[in-house]
């Protein structure tokens, strides 16, 4: 899999990056690009928004249970993060 950094702006903690070869794009998306936003939460910890968005080759549609497989493996992913800094609050 390969990835493209679109933007990086530290100061708002914004992070962009496309995933643009791979098996992820199934030769029927162009690219999937992903926008990370952090922000301060109210009770001191942080919030984490992440926006995805598809390209399409031709007229392919994406069906809505891809989108949600799609978005199960990355909150897995994110939860293993979370727990692991969690639990080792010196790594980071």
């Amino acid at each position: 899999m390969k990835h493209k950094v679109e933007a990086l702006d530290k100061e708002n903690l914004i992070y962009s990056y496309s995933v643009i070869e791979g098996d992820a794009l199934m030769k029927s998306l162009e690219k999937i690009t992903y926008e990370i936003k952090i922000a301060s939460s109210p009770d001191g910890g942080s919030i984490c928004r992440s926006i995805s968005k598809y390209y399409t080759v031709g007229d392919f549609e994406i069906k809505e249970e891809q989108i949600k497989a799609g978005k199960d493996k990355a909150s897995g992913m994110f939860k293993a993060i979370e727990a692991y800094l969690l639990a080792n609050p010196d790594a980071y």
